[in-house]
């Protein structure tokens, strides 16, 4: 039989339908129709009904299969067959299931049960299983997939034991195994593959993916969606499921572009190929979500319409109501305001509180906003109070966002205290619900629903011209992804586990809406996660305003001068801690600094690959980004060491440009607690030194072989040896790390940063299998210093995913460099430290080597040395 869609035999044996119409449902429906042609009999036609039933459920017609379901039903009870009007009972009730028609599914599916023995009991209770797992009864449903399967080996068939081991994968996973999880789908995807059935081999992929993800894998998690999707291509399927699931995964790896591009790609290919009006509009609803997430809101405004008119034409007021909210989001975020816009949104609001739909709070918080904009102070007031409900028993942004309604009506009331305890008490929910995430980005973007807590304190701070408020506030909330190792550690499978039902259920929360057992799952689990946590790190939940200690930082600063450059309303403040005072300078507009930034970084690519000298000098260039980034805080840098703190967007700074820097150790760090953390770690016992030297880097290999002889005993990788898992296993917990190779920064996905080895790209979360990065790191090429800010003022690359995994110090470029010119720049660092110099002393020093030749010294300008 061909297995293009729409091409398939006249003929086609009735046992045969049933396994079809799962395989090809395109091909199935054409067979049972040709089978029903020629007048068969009442058992054999009710087959055929069925199968076409299946077929059309597979591709998204339900009404459809509901009506063949009922006639299939029907000439099975005239067939006086109770084998035929189980089988027939059973998948009408599955199908009703997806229908949301829950109650008449259990009461087809238990009559079913009644009258069916041996294997068909096996099959009708894995439907029954279906219904009770869409019900969020795990526990019941899993009782009936273990007496299904063990029917089902028995008996032999495998089609229907793969069926059952799919079903039970998903309840492992919501369960928190995602061991057992993918140990059942790939058993399942086996028994697929060996009987043919191409859909159900490609959902079983799928499945797969959704392991990955939950593991926090996300590479993996998106090779077998891609997979997936080109298997239902084969057999003519168009999966929305699969397109929300992709979307999910996209989204959470910062990638809401391609979040966007995948809905949309979806929307059209069911838009030919039809399906139903249901999940039309939900794909469109999803569409709307990443278009905002995009930050295009035009095309948010749109699709958020066209969902709501397609749920509001099925009666799906839960649904539409829920895409007003996004729609009303949008029109505010591209600067609307008003009473019109306010009289909806409290209305929306209204509806949104009688469903009893999560996003209620939001709805509240945007009306008390637009109330404040429109300086209507009573209903603002009322308003704030209403979004302000959820602070307690509700998940953890839930909370941070009632805490903002707070923040916010406290500062409408002119209560700064009440204002600073709600900012506190918000960010440390926020804290909460960065642990639920296993993956660093997800952590990472999770503190975007904090910066306007944080923005509220310092705004007060600065009112007040309180420089030690303005430091510990900007601390708060600044680089607080990298304060846990990410969710990879190899000794704690347990919390893996946990964390990744937890994104499981929260998953399903978002698409399915709120049910009790699942909101029930939800708690246990962040429990669960929040007492792991607790007891791997043998400290108190991270995120309270006690992890940063002012009068710590100043006593471990000695002579050093600490510079924090802090973003408030897109003005730039330097907050300067010298001699245990501290003090704030008003430096400009973080926009100026932000050009004089990219202005010098383009003059360095230009030095770096020997092209013309003429155009302004360095040290010109140099002066002006000194008096765009620092302004009069120059004044108090002196002589001493420094330690520089940029917000995010300013990270690819070349601080060896400045003058007032060019000739002494300089740390440059995401936030001064993480200067703390470096500064507390010790190196390890054993000293072991390792030289990686990539392919594809001619200076490099001359630049390692020359390392090699001042460190004799060292690790040396290269020429076919320097492989990820041979480096891998080097580097942890090493003295003294030095990597040759050409790096690549993902900016559109940072995970995907990567350094080129000789078997391929060592990524990001390669790095993050490290028990302990290296103690000291040198990476010699390319601009491997460089990171996405993301979030509030968080940080993600290369570099940045080894702090939090115990990296004293990296020296990194955040520029790309002329790689020949950097050999003597390494090697005399190299002496520096064997000499006990600090990595930032070291480097300064080695900076000097380079005299008049302009290409070194735009080399040695481009490097900036991270941590402590």
């Amino acid at each position: 039989m061909p297995t293009a869609a729409g091409s398939v035999e006249t003929a086609v044996a009735p046992e045969s339908l049933l396994p079809l119409a799962l395989s090809r449902p395109h091909d199935a429906i054409a067979a049972a129709r040709s089978l029903l042609s020629d007048d068969p009999s009442a058992a054999v036609a009710s087959l055929a009904h069925q199968a076409a039933g299946i077929g059309s459920r597979q591709l998204g017609d339900i009404t459809t299969a509901i009506r063949e379901l009922r006639i299939a039903l029907r000439l099975a009870e005239r067939s006086g067959r109770p084998d035929r009007e189980a089988d027939v009972l059973a998948t009408l009730g599955a199908t009703l299931g997806r229908a949301g028609r829950s109650r008449e599914a259990l009461t087809n599916l238990d009559r079913a049960v009644d009258l069916s023995r041996g294997a068909l009991s096996g099959r009708v209770l894995l439907r029954r299983a279906d219904v009770l797992l869409v019900l969020g009864r795990h526990r019941e449903a899993l009782d009936d997939l273990r007496s299904a399967i063990t029917r089902l080996r028995r008996s032999g068939d495998q089609v229907w034991e793969a069926r059952s081991r799919n079903y039970r994968g998903f309840i492992q996973l919501a369960l928190g195994g995602t061991k057992r999880a993918d140990a059942d789908f790939a058993v399942a995807e086996h028994l697929y593959a060996a009987t043919g059935q191409e859909f159900e081999y490609a959902e079983a992929r799928q499945n797969r993916g959704l392991v990955a993800f939950a593991r926090g894998d996300l590479p993996a998690a998106l090779r077998y969606l891609d997979e997936a999707g080109r298997r239902f291509a084969a057999v003519g399927v168009a999966w929305p499921d699969l397109a929300i699931d992709r979307c999910g995964v996209l989204l959470a790896a910062g990638l809401s572009t391609e979040a966007l591009a995948e809905m949309d790609q979806a929307i059209v290919q069911m838009e030919a190929e039809g399906g139903t009006a249901t999940k039309r509009g939900e794909l469109w609803f999803a569409a709307a979500t990443a278009a905002l997430a995009t930050g295009d809101l035009d095309a948010a405004r749109e699709r958020a319409d066209r969902a709501r008119r397609l749920f509001s034409a099925q009666g799906r007021e839960w649904w539409s109501v829920r895409s007003s909210m996004v729609q009303l989001e949008a029109r505010y975020q591209s600067g609307e305001t008003g009473p019109r816009l306010q009289r909806r949104v409290n209305e929306v609001a209204r509806r949104l509180d009688a469903f009893g739909a999560s996003e209620a709070s939001a709805a509240h918080l945007l009306a008390g906003r637009l109330a404040l904009a429109e300086g209507r102070a009573r209903i603002a007031d009322h308003q704030l109070e209403l979004a302000a409900r959820r602070s307690k028993d509700a998940p953890p942004l839930a909370r941070s966002a009632a805490w903002l309604g707070k923040a916010l009506r406290s500062e409408a009331r002119a209560d700064v205290r009440g204002m600073l305890t709600a900012c506190a008490r918000g960010l440390d929910a926020l804290d909460e619900h960065r642990l639920t995430m296993g993956a660093t980005e997800l952590r990472a973007l999770a503190t975007g629903h904090g910066a306007e807590l944080a923005e509220l304190a310092l705004r007060d701070a600065l009112r007040r011209d309180d420089a030690r408020s303005l430091l510990v506030w900007g601390e708060r909330w600044r680089a607080t992804a990298l304060t846990v190792p990410p969710v990879r550690p190899p000794d704690d499978e347990h919390l893996i586990g946990d964390l990744a039902a937890l994104r499981d259920v929260v998953r399903r929360l978002d698409l399915e809406g709120r049910t009790v057992a699942l909101d029930r799952e939800r708690r246990r689990l962040e429990k669960a996660v929040r007492e792991r946590t607790h007891r791997a790190h043998g400290q108190p939940l991270r995120g309270s305003t006690a992890r940063f200690d002012l009068d710590e930082l100043i006593g471990a600063l000695g002579e050093t001068v600490l510079v924090e450059l802090i973003e408030v309303d897109g003005v730039l403040h330097a907050v300067v801690v010298r001699d245990g005072k501290v003090s704030r300078h008003t430096v400009g507009p973080v926009s100026t600094a932000a050009i004089e930034v990219e202005r010098s970084r383009f003059r360095l690519r230009w030095l770096a690959h020997g092209r013309s000298q003429r155009g302004p000098s360095l040290d010109l260039l140099g002066s002006r980004l000194a008096d765009a980034i620092l302004g009069s805080a120059q004044e108090l840098l002196g002589d001493r060491p420094a330690v520089m703190v940029p917000p995010g967007r300013l990270q690819a700074l070349p601080w060896g440009l400045l003058p007032s820097l060019a000739d002494r150790p300089v740390n440059v760090v995401p936030s001064a607690a993480t200067w703390l953390r470096a500064r507390r770690l010790r190196p390890p016992s054993d000293r072991r030194v390792v030289l990686v030297h990539g392919p594809g880097l001619s200076a490099g290999k001359a630049e390692v072989m020359r390392l090699a002889e001042c460190y004799p005993d060292a690790t040396v990788l290269a020429n076919g040896d320097a492989t990820a898992e041979k480096v891998l296993r080097a580097l942890d917990g090493a003295w003294i790390a030095h990597i040759a190779a050409h790096g690549t920064f993902r900016s559109d996905s940072p995970l995907f940063s990567s350094l080129r080895l000789d078997d391929g790209p060592l990524t990001v979360y390669d790095f993050e299998r490290l028990r302990r990065a290296p103690y000291r790191l040198v990476l010699s090429s390319c601009d491997s210093g460089l990171a996405k800010p993301v979030g509030a003022d968080e940080l993600l690359g290369l570099s940045s995913s080894l702090i939090p995994l115990g990296a004293a110090g990296i020296l990194a470029s955040v520029v790309p460099v002329n790689d020949p010119a950097t050999v003597p720049l390494m090697t005399a660092l190299h002496d520096n430290l064997q000499a006990g110099q600090s990595l930032a002393a070291a480097f300064a020093a080695a900076r000097t080597t380079a005299a008049d030749d302009p290409v070194a010294v735009a080399a040695g300008r481009s490097f900036v040395a991270l941590g402590a």
